[in-house]
């Protein structure tokens, strides 16, 4: 009954589908990515943190990242298990595998939050919040109080997928949003009207979090297709052997992303220091801050890069079940299209306006040096996002085929062999823009791998069916 329903995937017009599955998904990505990116802003434009707080955020981020990456692995890999339970009319062990990831999920988090309280110096240090003692203090302030509130994030973003999995997409939509709303409406109160601090960033940035937790508990409480009992809520070695691994290359995704960033980060402290400018205190923290913006920059584009091609996955898979190939390349070609057009106006913003964004952030009150840098960091290091795109796209596309052993692979060798050999390598010869040519090059060399892998892809696709 649940294929007839969805026969349209196999009929409607492909841009039409396109438009309808990937824009709530886009909307969801940009909305997680707004968390960070608002706090940075807002503590970029309070002229008593400036880039001091803007290190400090670049400091802490990777240390979210790591607990975003076990939230997506929990939740990304129950989502698949129970859809598949579902499909197979198995409702015990879907109920019984999210009872099961709730748990687990409230206790890595307990158990990360106490790993970052104790280890706190050391994981600060090992991402550059040495670079300064002032923004060491800013770091320390942030990360305090967003430790204090990993429980929430994680809860609320390894929920998020289980409860689209329920059919419920836009509540799922909807809780991130309520949760970003609130984020931003308090961090202007906190930071310039209170006067807070990166305390009140966090804290504004927590409060939201709560808020997503909170929606995701009730809904858990409201469920759709399954009804939660008490004996669901326990740990179930079995369920877990079964849903883990549908999560890890999502884990591996977010994971190899913070080996880049703290690479990235500790060459720029420690070519900032042999720097004629970047090695006098008062502009220690500027490579660091500044690479952190156009950062912050680049994940809103790919976040709209990744909802584009994750939005395409039932669509794809649905028609590679129906054995309708044809319609899979065509969408294969059209979202590799649309993935370009965006790296491509995304590259004329960065390229004809640098000075306008490096504004958003706060530059009017730093120095000439923070924003001379500033531009030619948005112009080098963001140049080929028309590539960083469609690589995104290929890899992603490949999971929805099945391949999620190359996709992972290809992921790791983006992030973690190009992105954390270049960003080590290039500043022996070239200095701090040697870590900021890491990007591209690295963008670029593996467009070389994904051209051959697109290649042989749409060829597959355009074979026939053996009968």
């Amino acid at each position: 009954m649940q294929e007839r329903s969805n026969t349209f995937l196999e009929t409607e017009k492909i841009s039409r589908l396109m438009c309808r599955y990937a824009v709530p998904c886009i909307i969801s990505l940009l909305v997680a990515a707004l968390y960070n990116i608002v706090d940075q802003i807002f503590i970029a434009n309070a002229s008593y943190l400036g880039s001091y707080g803007n290190a400090a955020n670049t400091v802490v981020f990777p240390l979210t990242v790591v607990a975003l990456a076990l939230a997506v692995m929990i939740g990304d890999g129950c989502c698949a298990f129970v859809s598949i339970s579902l499909g197979a009319g198995q409702k015990e062990r879907a109920h019984r595998s999210i009872g099961s990831a709730v748990v687990l999920c409230v206790l890595c988090s307990l158990a990360l939050t106490a790993v970052y309280f104790a280890f706190s110096r050391q994981l600060l240090t090992a991402f550059g919040g040495q670079v300064n003692r002032q923004t060491y203090s800013c770091a320390k302030e942030y990360f305090t109080y967003i430790t204090a509130g990993l429980p929430f994030y994680m809860f609320g973003q390894a929920m998020n997928p289980i409860i689209r999995s329920d059919g419920s997409p836009k509540f799922a939509m909807v809780s991130t949003l309520a949760g970003a709303a609130v984020n931003i409406v308090l961090d202007p109160l906190f930071i310039f009207g209170f006067r807070l601090g990166m305390m009140g960033a966090a804290v504004a940035t927590v409060l939201g979090q709560m808020l997503t937790a909170g929606l995701a508990v009730w809904y858990l409480c409201h469920m759709r297709t399954v009804k939660l009992q008490r004996q669901s809520f326990a740990l179930r070695p079995k369920l877990m052997a079964g849903y883990l691994p549908l999560g890890v290359c999502s884990f591996l995704s977010q994971i190899s992303l913070v080996a880049a960033m703290a690479a990235i980060n500790n060459m720029m402290t420690r070519y900032g220091a042999r720097d004629p400018v970047f090695s006098q205190a008062p502009y220690a923290q500027i490579p660091m801050a500044v690479v952190g913006i156009v950062m912050k920059f680049f994940q809103i584009v790919i976040s709209a890069a990744v909802g584009m091609a994750a939005g395409c996955i039932p669509i794809v898979g649905y028609n590679i079940g129906a054995g309708r190939r044809d319609r899979a390349r065509a969408l294969f070609g059209r979202l590799l299209a649309a993935e370009a057009i965006l790296g491509a106006l995304a590259t004329m913003v960065v390229e004809l306006f640098p000075r306008q964004l490096i504004a958003a952030f706060g530059a009017a009150g730093e120095s000439s040096y923070y924003t001379a840098f500033a531009v030619k960091s948005f112009r080098i290091y963001l140049c080929m996002m028309v590539l960083a795109c469609v690589n995104k796209a290929t890899f992603i596309y490949l999971q929805s085929l099945g391949k999620a052993l190359l996709s992972t692979l290809l992921s790791m060798v983006r992030e973690v062999v190009f992105g954390v050999g270049f960003a080590v390598l290039l500043p022996v010869w070239w200095g701090l823009d040697g870590v900021l040519w890491s990007m591209p090059v690295s963008d670029l060399l593996t467009f070389v791998i994904s051209a051959a892998v697109i290649a042989y892809t749409l060829k597959m696709l355009t074979r026939k069916e053996r009968p």
